[in-house]
């Protein structure tokens, strides 16, 4: 099959700008699969093997939210300014200017997902489907999982990151080398690391405004303006099929997942047995299989008019 076309470019959102590429061309009778990546501070590199879809027929977006990779760097703004609005905006702006508003399906990963399903509440005109991918429907069910999922660390790994965090020297090596040790475990299992994966990895370490101020130092010690925010009161409100990812050994467990199980309407969870936080990287034919499978079942914009 021909490789499909690739368009790159920036948006422009407010004062700042947004960058992003499409894989495939909209327009053509199937949704374009909207990626929002994670973190916050994360980068789209990660989400690139989703490109393989636009080959199956469905145009791809990524971009790179406000703050990292490609977009408008902002190492100077505070709390104040990191918002969910602001991100919120961002991701409509992207539609509209992309002009994939009137058909699109929102593919949102770890933050991203919770991202994403706050957008898909709002009841979307254009929305076809919503997939949420390896993404807590709350930081507090999130944070009470990481203090689980440490217990089991070797106790002499725990012992050193939480000497580390009391004494905010988490930007060390021996932190990271220990922190090296959830992450193989509970992000992504794959050793080395995938390219993209790594990518990603060393644009938010490289730049970590975004991802310090609303995360904090790592995956498992959240310390940011996130630390207490939740999407489970939305979820009532999300009105198309809904496809639930989550990996067998993954930092988003099924207590995190389980509220999207139970609150939308119209979801399935697709649990992957291989894989941590990253079954697209991990387990990425079954993955395919079933994303396309999903999509399929979506149909298109002239059979729901039909």
């Amino acid at each position: 099959m021909a490789v499909a076309a690739t368009a790159k470019g920036w948006l422009p959102f407010g004062e700042f700008r947004t960058w992003y590429r499409v894989t495939g061309q909209p327009g053509r009778g199937r949704p374009a699969v909207v990626t929002v990546h994670g973190g916050p501070g994360s980068t789209h590199d990660y989400l690139l093997s989703l490109c393989a879809l636009a080959h199956e027929g469905w145009p791809v977006v990524h971009y790179d939210q406000l703050g990292n990779g490609g977009s408008s760097h902002l190492p100077d703004r505070g709390a104040d300014f990191w918002t969910i609005e602001l991100f919120l905006a961002e991701l409509e702006n992207l539609l509209r200017g992309l002009g994939v508003a009137d058909d699109y399906v929102l593919f949102g990963q770890s933050w991203g997902g919770m991202l994403a399903a706050r957008h898909a509440a709002s009841r979307p005109p254009g929305l076809r489907g919503l997939v949420i991918a390896n993404a807590p429907a709350s930081y507090v069910l999130w944070r009470a999982e990481m203090e689980r999922l440490r217990a089991d660390l070797p106790p002499e790994v725990d012992a050193t990151l939480r000497r580390h965090e009391a004494a905010g020297t988490t930007d060390t090596e021996e932190y990271f080398r220990a922190m090296r040790v959830f992450y193989d475990r509970h992000v992504c299992r794959i050793v080395p690391w995938p390219r993209d994966y790594q990518a990603s990895f060393m644009e938010t370490a490289g730049n970590p405004t975004v991802y310090s101020v609303m995360n904090g130092p790592s995956e498992f010690h959240v310390t940011g303006t996130l630390k207490d925010w939740s999407v489970e009161e939305f979820l009532p409100d999300i009105e198309v099929p809904t496809l639930i990812v989550s990996g067998r050994y993954d930092e988003a467990t099924p207590a995190t997942v389980r509220p999207y199980h139970e609150l939308v309407r119209q979801a399935r969870w697709e649990l992957f047995e291989e894989s941590s936080h990253m079954p697209h990287l991990e387990e990425p034919e079954r993955f395919r299989a079933v994303m396309v499978e999903y999509l399929r079942s979506l149909g298109t914009a002239e059979q729901e008019g039909q």
